[in-house]
């Protein structure tokens, strides 16, 4: 596998330039400064890297220095997220001690942003195998340290979501049947998290990416695709956002919320009824494998929606 590492003469300049914004990543005993020779750790930090740039290509925050320091052991200089930021594992780790309940994780991250808190994971081209009792520890302790101490004033406990890249999305189909067949995969289906979203580490996912971190840009397309569509019901036995001419339900699954999909699909196939998933029109082939023959698709032009939302 090849990577590309910084040159000591690249650290060096970086220090000199913007230590602020460098010297936690380039000092001491960093990961950065470890040899990496064992493939796996090397794989590790390539993706954890890829996460890196999709941030920052979505305008997400990466950089300490314009970025609240949430995490650190003295607790949050602020107490509430404004704008997006997304914090690498090992920044999670300056919690201290309470950081060493996560030891195992495959967790890349935390995203931060104004609509919840998201574990982020990435997948990178293949399944992988998920150790449960590790990634519930990670949410646990996510809602106990920003839900209920550092940032109780903005999040709830159930505003703890996951976010996992992926290469494709044929891996996103091979994780949903594989979650129905119940295999290594079960643990993004079975609960343990109730919103599970999948992106693609190219631009479809970036642009995801944006839509997902603002809550008012969302709303507003939720506002375009539920017209002509009836109010939804909620609390019903079918998971809805909309009420077809029928009375069928429709689903937005455009975020490819993959626990929510499998509900969705198993609710319909159960009471043999058919139903609508709005998506974007890359997503619709995978979608179309996945679900039962009854599902109908609507599907989002994502040209003249980028165009539209990100010009």
């Amino acid at each position: 596998m090849r990577t590309y590492r910084l040159t000591a003469q690249a650290k060096a300049q970086l220090m000199a330039e913007q230590p602020g914004r460098f010297s936690f990543y380039l000092e001491g005993n960093s990961d950065t400064n470890l040899l990496k020779g064992e493939f796996t750790r090397r794989l590790r930090l390539y993706q954890i890297a890829v996460v890196y740039v999709n941030m920052k290509l979505a305008g997400v925050h990466i950089f300490r220095d314009i970025k609240p320091e949430v995490f650190s052991p003295s607790g949050s200089p602020v107490s509430h997220i404004g704008e997006p930021a997304f914090y690498s594992s090992r920044e999670v780790k300056d919690l201290g001690m309470e950081a060493a309940k996560i030891r195992g994780s495959r967790m890349a991250g935390v995203l931060l942003s104004p609509s919840g808190i998201f574990s982020v994971y990435n997948n990178g081209d293949s399944l992988t195998r998920w150790e449960n009792r590790s990634e519930l520890r990670v949410k646990a302790l996510l809602q106990m340290e920003l839900c209920q101490r550092r940032l109780h004033s903005q999040y709830q406990m159930d505003d703890v979501k996951a976010l996992l890249f992926g290469d494709s999305m044929e891996l996103a189909y091979e994780i949903l049947v594989a979650g129905r067949e119940k295999k290594q995969n079960y643990f993004i289906l079975d609960g343990n998290y109730e919103h599970f979203y999948y992106l693609t580490n190219n631009p479809h996912g970036e642009t995801l990416l944006r839509l997902l971190c603002n809550p008012a840009m969302t709303a507003e397309l939720d506002r375009i695709l539920g017209q002509g569509f009836g109010e939804r019901i909620p609390d019903w036995h079918i998971e809805n956002d909309a009420i077809d001419r029928s009375g069928e339900p429709v689903l937005f699954g455009y975020f490819f919320d993959l626990p929510r999909i499998a509900r969705f699909n198993a609710a319909l196939s159960l009471q043999g009824k058919g139903g609508t998933l709005v998506c974007f029109d890359f997503q619709c082939d995978v979608l179309r494998r996945y679900c039962i023959p009854a599902m109908r698709f609507q599907t989002i032009d994502f040209t003249k929606f980028n165009r539209r939302f990100f010009p």
